[in-house]
C-alpha cells in the first residue's frame, strides 16, 4: 500500500500557514496596523472554513451520525483528525486480513499500439485511503487559490509599501525587535504561501490527469513532479509580482483588472452551459437539492476562476458533463490562455513603468521587467517540456508538442510562400497588362501597309 505522503504534505502546509498567519496578525495588531491584521485574518480563516466543509462533503459526514467529527471540524481541527485517521488505517492495513475486497479494472499505457486491461483487488483500507487522498487533494487546491494566493499577494504588497521604512526610524529597542520580527515572519509566511500555491497547482495537474484518463493506470514519475513544480513556481511567482507592482502604482485600476479576470473565468462555464441547451445537472450528489446543487456549482466556478487568475487550471470546467470536467485535450485553449496572459503581464508591467513612484528609485525598472518576462517564458518552457517528455499519458495524445510546433512552422512557411507567389503573380500581371497596352499600337502601325495593299489590289481588279 502506498504511503500517504500527500496527506502529510497537505496537513503540514495547512497547519504551518495558519499558525504563521495568526501570529503575524498579532504582530500587526501590536504595531497598530489594524487593516493589515483584518485582511490577514480574512485570507486565513475563510479558506480554513472552506477546507473543513470540503472534507465533510467528500466524506459525506453531513448525513452520518458522527457528532465528534463535526465538532472537531467546527473547531478547525478536522485536517489533523483526518490525518491521524489516515495513518491509523495505514498502520493497521498490513496486520488485519480483510474479508471483503473489490476488483477494479484499469488499462495500462499502450505499448506498440496495444493496451492490456489489468484487474486489481482493492481492499476496504485501500479504498478509505483513496477517499482520504482525494479529499485532501481537493482541500489543498482550495487552500492554495482561495487563501494562499491572495495572502501572498497581500503580504508582498505590504512589503513593497514598507520597503522604505528603515530600522533607524525606531527609537526604542523593543520597537526595533518588533520591526525585525515582523519582517522575518512575513518572509517566512510568504515562502509558505508560495509553497502552498505551487503544491495546490501540482495537485490540480495530477487531479486533471487522473480524471481525464480515469480508465488507465496512471503512474506519475518523480521527474514529472519536478517539472510541474518548476513550471508552476515560475508561473505563479511572476504573476504575483506583476500584480503587486501594478497595484502599488495604480490602486484603483487593479480592481478593474481583477474583476475582468474573475468574471471572465467565472461566467465562461455558465455561458457554455446555457448555449448548449442541456438540462440542469442533478447527478452531482443524491442528497443535495436543486438549491444545494446550484451552490456547489457556483463554488466550483468560483474556485475555477480563482485558479485561472494566477495560473493555468489544467482542466476545463464543463457543467453539462456528468464528471463536470471536459476530458478532451484542447491545445488551442492552452495556447490562447498563455498568449493572452503574457500580453496582459507585459501591459501591466508597462503601466507600472510609466507610473512608478519614488519607492522604486533604486530599482532598475527595465531589468526587472525583462527578468519577469523571461521568468514567465521559463514557466512556459517547463510546461512544454512536461507535455513533451514527462506527461504520464503522452502516448495517448493525438499529436505531441513538437509535432504541433512543426505543423505551426509549416503553416507559417506555407503562408509566406503563398504571399510571395501572390506578389510574383501580381508583378507578372502588371507586366502582361503593360505588354497588352503596347501591342495595340504596334498592330495598328503594322496593319496600315496591309490595308494600302488591299486597296491597290482592289483598284487593279
Amino acid at each position: 500500500m502506498k504511503f500517504p505522503g500527500s496527506v502529510l504534505a497537505s496537513v503540514f502546509l495547512f497547519v504551518a500557514e495558519t499558525t504563521a498567519a495568526l501570529y503575524l496578525s498579532s504582530t500587526y495588531r501590536s504595531g497598530g496596523d489594524g487593516m493589515w491584521q483584518a485582511l490577514t485574518l480574512l485570507f486565513s480563516l475563510l479558506p480554513c472554513a472552506l477546507v473543513q466543509l470540503t472534507l465533510l462533503f467528500v466524506h459525506r459526514d453531513f448525513s452520518r451520525d458522527r457528532p465528534l467529527v463535526l465538532l472537531l471540524h467546527l473547531l478547525q481541527l478536522g485536517p489533523l483528525f483526518r490525518c491521524f485517521e489516515v495513518f491509523c488505517i495505514y498502520c493497521q492495513s498490513g496486520h488485519i486480513e480483510e474479508p471483503y475486497v473489490s476488483i477494479t479494472k484499469k488499462r495500462q499505457m499502450p505499448k506498440n499500439g496495444f493496451s492490456e486491461e489489468v484487474e486489481k483487488e482493492v481492499g476496504q483500507a485501500e479504498g478509505k485511503l483513496f477517499t482520504h487522498r482525494s479529499a485532501f487533494s481537493r482541500a489543498s487546491v482550495i487552500q492554495a487559490f482561495l487563501g494562499s494566493a491572495p495572502q501572498l499577494t497581500l503580504q508582498l504588497y505590504i512589503s513593497t509599501l514598507q520597503q522604505d521604512v528603515t530600522i533607524g526610524r525606531y527609537e526604542t529597542h523593543e520597537s526595533r525587535n518588533l520591526f525585525l520580527e515582523v519582517w522575518l515572519l512575513r518572509g517566512l509566511f510568504m515562502v509558505l504561501s508560495l509553497l502552498s500555491i505551487v503544491y495546490g497547482a501540482l495537485r490540480c495537474n495530477i487531479l486533471a490527469i487522473k480524471i481525464k484518463y480515469d480508465e488507465y493506470d496512471v503512474k506519475v514519475k518523480p521527474l514529472a513532479y519536478v517539472c510541474i513544480f518548476l513550471w508552476r513556481s515560475f508561473e505563479i511567482a511572476t504573476r504575483v509580482i506583476v500584480l503587486v507592482l501594478f497595484t502599488s502604482v495604480l490602486k484603483a485600476w487593479v480592481v478593474i483588472v481583477v474583476l475582468i479576470n474573475f468574471f471572465s473565468f467565472f461566467l465562461y462555464p455558465w455561458i457554455l452551459f446555457w448555449c448548449s441547451g442541456s438540462p440542469f445537472p442533478e447527478n452531482i450528489e443524491k442528497a443535495l437539492s436543486r438549491v444545494g446543487t446550484t451552490i456547489v456549482l457556483c463554488f466550483l466556478t468560483l474556485l475555477y476562476a480563482g485558479i485561472n487568475m494566477f495560473c493555468w487550471s489544467a482542466v476545463q470546467l464543463k457543467i453539462n458533463n456528468p464528471d463536470l470536467i471536459s476530458k478532451s485535450q484542447n491545445w488551442y485553449r492552452l495556447l490562447v490562455y498563455y498568449m493572452l496572459r503574457f500580453i496582459e503581464n507585459a501591459f501591466l508591467l508597462l503601466m507600472w513603468y510609466l507610473y512608478k513612484t519614488d519607492i522604486y528609485m533604486y530599482v532598475c525598472a527595465p531589468l526587472l521587467i525583462l527578468q519577469l518576462l523571461i521568468g514567465y517564458c521559463t514557466a512556459i518552457l517547463f510546461m512544454l517540456v512536461f507535455y513533451q517528455f514527462f506527461h504520464p499519458c503522452k502516448k495517448l495524445f493525438s499529436s505531441s508538442v513538437s509535432e504541433g510546433f512543426q505543423e505551426w512552422l509549416k503553416c507559417v512557411c506555407c503562408d509566406c510562400r503563398q504571399q510571395k507567389s501572390r506578389e510574383s503573380v501580381g508583378k507578372t500581371d502588371l507586366r502582361s497588362t503593360g505588354d497588352r497596352d503596347e501591342t495595340p499600337s504596334s498592330s495598328k502601325i503594322s496593319s496600315m501597309p496591309s490595308q494600302i495593299l488591299n486597296t491597290d489590289e482592289l483598284c487593279s481588279a
